[in-house]
């Protein structure tokens, strides 16, 4: 084997041994995102179950008949009678 036939071998198997752990790195890096996206997505679970929960409770917090016993007990409305109505017509 002639010295220039040594030197391409030692340079190839150096190639070599470098993809390898190039290899082994990508997969590495492959592995651990793909590990965070199943915890982002988990969490992204999370907030979606919470969100639903907390539409559930602001369409029971904004109902017709809460909004109007709220209304009734701390503001002390009532429906106005005939006598407290008053019209107003605007002319054009």
């Amino acid at each position: 084997m002639t010295r220039g036939q040594l030197a391409l071998a030692v340079s190839l198997s150096l190639l070599v041994v470098v993809s390898g752990i190039g290899v082994v790195y990508a997969k590495y890096a492959s592995r651990k995102h793909f590990l965070e996206l199943q915890g982002l997505q988990g969490e992204r679970d999370a907030l979606d179950v919470e969100w639903g929960r907390l539409q559930l409770e602001l369409s029971t917090w904004a109902t017709h008949g809460r909004i109007e016993s709220e209304a009734r007990e701390r503001l002390n409305m009532h429906m106005p009678k005939t006598e407290e109505v008053v019209l107003i017509r605007l002319e054009p």
